[in-house]
């Protein structure tokens, strides 16, 4: 079979639309890539599926975790001509086809969702329905999103927000390491390159190259609160947590409830859904009590050799509730403080104004802690940069 012009007729159409469905799904590409698509279609043809999909999967994704998302999205998007037309107008509430909808990732099954449209929009007209129809929130949706309680969200809400928070960077605070390289300032002379300078000079030494002292982000501790109050923050903050300290070269991660579980083999994980569905199979106590004592006293026992030190920066992510005995959390809080640079509380309950720590657990960490920031938000979370930055001036 040979493939006419991709510039006439539906298949530019179509390849245009499943870019946007890729995008949606948090798919990196922009329009050069969608034309090289349409290239790409035009070399191999249509005659074998598998070498189609190989085509077009080698010039719209660039990121490993991407691929198998791209996969099922090309299966559900080209698997016959209605169904392509029907995602592309976003007129089903899901696709149809031999894949279970419950089986596919969240990212894919969020694509092929249709967004909820209020107003008098709501019934689509003849001119929305058309091949490049493309929804898009206004600005207005935005700013409300962006200030929105993460606990007062709908599930679509949600579902955007958590991906939006994937987006959010987090530079952490630096520190001067004993390991020296090549620079400008220090103390030491790089004898090495004095000599090739010289070398290159004919003996003469005419630059006086340093070494001075590698600057790399501080160690990083995060525990973070599993119990039934953090249910709808402790999912998000997971995934905000992965994305933005994935590059991070030492970084330890603790979920906590009744008990604690270590996901730092989850956290290695590239794709963040991946991590959160390992994660979701480690925590067996997910929704119930909190122990943050309890917790801190396992930490201390079983797990103080892997990040504790005296430059480890912690993020403790709770709202303070906690069950177990105070004297206990009084104990272990003093331990941590002692044996680490300086302690975040990370604490939802600062959305409500004239918050102040009542409950015992809260009173204990919020003695112990260096500072308290907000995260209900994700103007909080773009925010947690600076707080680092301001705590550490302190």
């Amino acid at each position: 079979m040979t493939l006419g012009d991709s510039r006439t007729g539906k298949l530019a159409g179509n390849l245009a639309a499943f870019g946007r469905t890729l995008r949606r799904a948090g798919v990196q590409l922009d329009s050069a890539r969608i034309g090289l698509s349409a290239q790409a279609a035009l070399e191999v043809g249509l005659s074998n599926r598998h070498d189609l999909s190989a085509a077009l999967e080698a010039v719209l994704v660039s990121r490993e975790q991407d691929r198998m998302v791209f996969r099922e999205l090309f299966e559900a998007f080209f698997r016959d001509p209605n169904m392509a037309h029907k995602l592309l107008s976003q007129m089903l509430p899901s696709a149809e086809g031999k894949a279970e909808p419950s089986k596919r990732r969240p990212r894919v099954r969020e694509a092929l969702s249709p967004p909820k449209i209020r107003g008098p929009q709501a019934k689509p007209s003849a001119q929305d329905q058309k091949l490049d129809f493309d929804a898009a929130m206004t600005a207005s949706d935005v700013h409300r999103l962006r200030h929105a309680d993460f606990n007062a969200m709908s599930a679509s809400e949600y579902r955007l927000v958590e991906r939006l928070a994937r987006d959010i960077p987090l530079p952490l605070p630096q520190h001067a390491s004993r390991r020296l390289q090549p620079g400008t300032r220090g103390a030491r002379l790089h004898w090495s390159g004095v000599m090739r300078a010289a070398v290159r000079l004919g003996g003469e030494t005419l630059h006086l190259p340093k070494r001075q002292r590698r600057q790399q982000p501080l160690p990083l501790l995060l525990l973070v609160d599993v119990s039934g109050s953090m249910e709808r923050y402790a999912r998000l903050l997971l995934a905000f947590l992965h994305a933005a300290t994935h590059k991070h070269p030492r970084r330890a991660v603790f979920a906590f409830g009744t008990q604690l579980t270590d996901l730092s083999v989850a956290f290695k994980l590239a794709d963040t859904d991946a991590m959160l569905s390992h994660a979701n199979v480690l925590i067996e106590y997910f929704a119930g009590g909190t122990q943050l004592g309890q917790a801190l006293e396992s930490l201390r026992t079983h797990h103080a050799r892997t990040l504790v030190g005296r430059r480890t920066m912690v993020l403790v992510i709770t709202d303070g509730l906690d069950t177990g005995e105070p004297q206990l959390l009084s104990k272990e809080l003093d331990w941590l403080k002692l044996h680490t640079r300086r302690i975040l509380w990370l604490n939802p309950l600062l959305r409500f104004d004239g918050y102040a720590p009542l409950a015992q657990g809260a009173q204990a960490l919020s003695r112990a802690a260096h500072g308290m920031v907000a995260i209900h938000n994700l103007t909080k979370l773009e925010d947690l940069a600076s707080s680092l930055a301001r705590l550490m001036r302190q």
